[in-house]
């Protein structure tokens, strides 16, 4: 055989070969594009170019996600369901955000129910995809399953122990359970993470309302006895606290009262291994250093700013001796 007719017989080899090539590279620019045109808030120009992109390859989980996302943007979630259970059926990268989205679209439109299964569904492919427990937890927050959105809380704080608004829920879900203990510190977890804005606010309210003996009104027939004790341990640390002549300094003896008092008591107790351990121990042992007058001004930040974040500036080496030792400190699950 001459070499013309080997290169005859090899042309529509390479030529084949280049074309699914640049159909490879058209799919993967049509998305880029998509992402582009997302984030200028143009959605429907997004979704034409994920349309595109779908009928070449009507399977690609990225671009099933992708025009999902931006239908959910542009009003139009319930439109992306279909695209989303596409990939929720592909082991793929986008698998996790996919139920993730698909469990945010059935909460956005009022069937939490539908919304905690996605997330459930979600976590047996993919355990370890820490915002599925976070946004379980929410959904049962809303239903108020108190209970069983703290057992999501606390699954996606061992996840990733440093997603402020994990802390935050936890606060939240065992403060309607009237968990008082538990409730202030999941707030100054979050509060330690976060200590400015808005949510922060609401996280330091919390925790004032706590020290001033509120009460969610729970929907719980009865608390448990180590709930029990724990709040009486409670109340009882916070009327030994010391005076204070600033807020700062009261709220710092109330707060090393409190971890002093309910960390000797949580070492006695037996389960809840979480909150004891996580929680109590990490500060208690807060409580035996130098660093609770940091601490309270950090907490405090949302109450008396310019005071706080004067004396955090004025001392700045406190401040970062306490941001060394919560660094360094370990907080077992």
């Amino acid at each position: 055989m001459n070499i013309v007719k080997k290169v005859c017989l090899l042309m529509p080899v390479l030529l084949f070969s280049v074309a699914v090539r640049a159909q490879d590279t058209d799919v993967a620019g049509l998305i880029k594009q998509g992402i582009q045109l997302n984030n200028q808030h143009d959605y429907a120009g997004a979704i034409e170019k994920y349309k595109l992109a779908l009928t070449t390859e009507p399977d690609n989980a990225q671009a099933n996600y992708q025009i999902a996302f931006s239908l959910n943007a542009s009003g139009k979630g319930t439109d992306g369901i279909p695209y989303l259970i596409k990939v929720t059926k592909a082991n793929s990268s986008f698998t996790g955000p996919a139920f993730e989205l698909l469990g945010g679209i059935y909460d956005s439109s009022h069937q939490p129910q539908q919304a905690i299964d996605a997330y459930k569904e979600g976590l047996k492919i993919k355990p370890d995809y820490q915002p599925l427990y976070f946004n379980l937890g929410i959904a049962y927050f809303r239903a108020k399953q108190f209970a069983e959105a703290e057992q999501a809380a606390i699954e996606a704080i061992k996840l990733d122990p440093k997603h402020a608004n994990s802390q935050r829920l936890y606060g939240l879900v065992t403060f309607h359970q009237n968990k008082r203990a538990a409730a202030l510190m999941g707030f100054c977890s979050y509060l330690l993470l976060e200590p400015e804005g808005p949510r922060s606010d609401e996280a330091y309210a919390n925790m004032q309302s706590i020290l001033k003996g509120g009460a969610l009104k729970t929907e719980e027939a009865k608390a448990e006895a180590s709930t029990i004790v724990l709040n009486r341990a409670l109340n009882a640390a916070i009327a030994k606290a010391k005076p204070g002549l600033t807020p700062a300094e009261v709220l710092e003896n109330q707060l090393k009262s409190i971890f002093e008092a309910v960390g000797q008591l949580a070492e006695k107790q037996a389960g809840n291994d979480f909150f004891r351990h996580y929680y109590a121990e990490f500060f208690y042992s807060l409580s035996k250093t130098n660093n609770m007058s940091a601490f309270a001004r950090l907490m405090g930040l949302s109450a008396d700013k310019e005071a706080n974040k004067q004396w955090l500036q004025q001392n700045e080496d406190k401040r970062k001796a306490l941001d060394a030792w919560v660094a360094a400190a370990e907080r077992k699950f």
